[in-house]
């Protein structure tokens, strides 16, 4: 038996990343079909309310955390646009606003999870409650003091 190189390992890491995105994408996609537009997913195992704003926008509170987003409205928090890498829009749960970031491919990432992104911020908000642990978002700003 051959052994295996470091290109062959990098190659076959590159694919299955490729096809974990893939499928993440689909099933996401096919989350969306499901709710039939009303703005209401149901998720296993959780429980969550939805209350759609504007379009783009969502409030909701899932596995007992509220998560909002949407468009940022521009006045700022602590000296950031909540658009400077979110590419105008806000995510907060409980109140306290989640840095996102808006990918070239059109995912968004967060400093939460950062090296997994998804293609909603609904969705991302939703795998940082799930990260959290029910562990409070400490704003980036106190991290830096």
């Amino acid at each position: 038996m051959s052994r295996l190189t470091r290109r062959q390992a990098l190659s076959a890491a590159v694919g299955a990343t490729a096809g974990l995105a893939v499928t993440g994408a689909a099933f996401g996609t096919a989350q969306a079909a499901a709710s039939g537009g009303t703005g209401r997913t149901e998720a296993a195992g959780s429980q969550h309310a939805v209350h759609q704003a504007a379009p783009g926008s969502f409030d909701e509170v899932y596995r007992g955390r509220r998560i909002q987003g949407g468009p940022a409205d521009g006045g700022g928090h602590g000296g950031h646009d909540g658009g400077h890498h979110g590419g105008g829009f806000t995510v907060r749960i409980d109140g306290d606003e989640l840095h996102v970031m808006r990918n070239a491919d059109g995912t968004w990432i967060s400093v939460v999870n950062h090296y997994e992104p998804r293609s909603t911020l609904r969705a991302l908000a939703r795998a940082a409650v799930i990260d959290l642990q029910g562990a409070d978002l400490v704003p980036l700003a106190s991290l830096s003091s």
